[in-house]
């Protein structure tokens, strides 16, 4: 890893290089906190995690092969190299930014309260059209998870995309000083972590702060329809605009829903239009689209680039993969959940063939409206088409009461107390044939349903 000497290391994150002390000169291969990754010549970092403390594997990675171990205790018991330092954690985010420096490629950053993910996925299956491409995998876009996407990066590497995931005030902040983004992506200003960030000016306040470490030849790239991003403006910057509206500098028209086959569209750019199908369901995607064209025209793609970039994007687990077994049509949503995603996943669901069946959890992190907004989204659902509504959880419970407020009385609408009641239940409430919706946030484990589905 470029310039990632163990004497550079301890330099960057105040730490203190002990044990072997002529090893200083070595360059480390990788960097990982995960025991069971460790390889020849890397460094494995031992973090303090809720289930287990790396700590623990220090005197087994050095077996294993690990040049080096990153630790907040004195490893005195071996000669091996090791660097002892105040917080791990903090030592991780210090020798990322500096990595990142060394390696001096563009960086998008991605944020949003919905969609930042699959917006990600866009962003790089465009890029990828022109570049090499490294990604956020998974989840791994908060202040432990960025650094360990950013140590996956190599030389040869030539842009990179990293999703950036919050739910405090200043942990944007944090996370922008690692990334130095070239260029800022915002797909919108919604409902999520309300409980810590309080409005949804709260909100756009803290994603903002992904601005704080802009380059100043850098990029801003907004959903022009958002009524809180409309109005951002940054010192020094023109944000780029995308939407539904043809004011937007980027806008889609002729936009055609194909079931789950995907949505057609046109789109307009300043370079021209051109017609692309979006094969992953919901026109909600269109807006995805839209901002992975913006990214490619700063990056010099051409329309027909970008056109092909977007249609070779396809979903990953737990975000809208539709999954076809035996018996059902299986929409698995279940990675994360919030008022406006849940409606956009019900909207699409009435597009099955068979029954359309919505098995929903609560959804987190909504402060002191959590009540009245799981009532909306079923209030939402209570107005579709959608003919069973089975909902596990207390705060679920509400989405069964909107329902049974709007809806005309045909939808068949079940409370439970909890995923596993939900789940012992499900051979006597579903029928061969039906399209299901499983969703709900992380917590909640309604991987678990899919899995269950899947052996039905």
């Amino acid at each position: 890893m470029k310039n990632l000497t163990l004497g550079n290391i301890a330099a960057c994150c105040g730490g203190v290089l002990k044990g072997d002390l002529s090893s200083s000169d070595f360059e480390i291969t990788a960097i990982t906190t995960d025991s069971r990754t460790v390889t020849d010549g890397c460094l494995f970092a031992a973090i303090r995690g809720e289930r287990a403390d790396g700590h623990k594997f220090a005197e087994q990675v050095m077996e294993n092969g690990a040049a080096c171990v990153l630790s907040e205790k004195d490893l005195g018991w071996t000669d091996r190299p090791f660097i002892q330092t105040a917080s791990t954690l903090e030592a991780l985010k210090a020798i990322a930014e500096l990595y990142l420096k060394q390696l001096n490629i563009p960086v998008v950053g991605v944020t949003g309260s919905v969609g930042k993910t699959s917006t990600k996925e866009m962003i790089a299956s465009v890029l990828k059209e022109k570049y090499r491409v490294l990604k956020t995998d998974g989840n791994f876009n908060n202040e432990l998870g960025l650094p360990l996407t950013v140590f996956r990066l190599r030389e040869d590497d030539e842009i990179a995309v990293l999703e950036m995931g919050i739910s405090h005030f200043g942990e944007m902040h944090r996370l922008a000083k690692i990334a130095r983004p070239d260029t800022c992506v915002i797909t919108n200003i919604g409902w999520a972590h309300l409980e810590n960030l309080g409005t949804r000016d709260g909100i756009l306040k803290a994603k903002s702060e992904i601005f704080d470490f802009l380059r100043e030849d850098g990029h801003i790239i907004l959903n022009g329809d958002d009524d809180k991003l409309a109005s951002v403006r940054v010192e020094g910057h023109t944000p780029v605009r995308f939407g539904l509206d043809p004011a937007n500098d980027l806008y889609a028209d002729a936009i055609v829903p194909h079931g789950f086959e995907g949505t057609s569209c046109r789109v307009h750019t300043k370079k021209g239009s051109f017609d692309a199908m979006i094969r992953i369901p919901g026109s909600h995607m269109v807006y995805n689209a839209l901002a992975g064209a913006a990214v490619g025209l700063v990056y010099g793609l051409t329309n027909e680039e970008i056109r092909r970039g977007i249609e070779s994007c396809r979903t990953l687990a737990g975000r809208f993969n539709i999954i076809r077994t035996d018996r059902f049509t299986v929409i698995d949503d279940c990675y994360n959940a919030n008022p406006a995603s849940m409606k956009a996943s019900l909207a699409v669901l009435q597009s099955g063939s068979g029954r359309k069946v919505a098995l929903l959890g609560d959804m987190g992190e909504l402060g002191a409206d959590e009540i009245r907004l799981h009532e909306e989204v079923g209030e939402a659902a209570g107005r579709m088409k959608i003919d069973a509504l089975f909902c596990a959880g207390p705060l679920s419970a509400r989405i069964a009461d909107g329902a049974e407020k709007t809806g005309s009385g045909k939808m068949e609408i079940r409370r439970f107390a909890s995923r596993e009641e939900l789940t012992g239940r499900l051979p006597e409430l579903l029928q061969n044939g039906d399209t299901i919706l499983v969703k709900a946030s992380h917590s909640m484990q309604f991987d678990k349903i899919v899995e269950a589905l899947r052996r039905m």
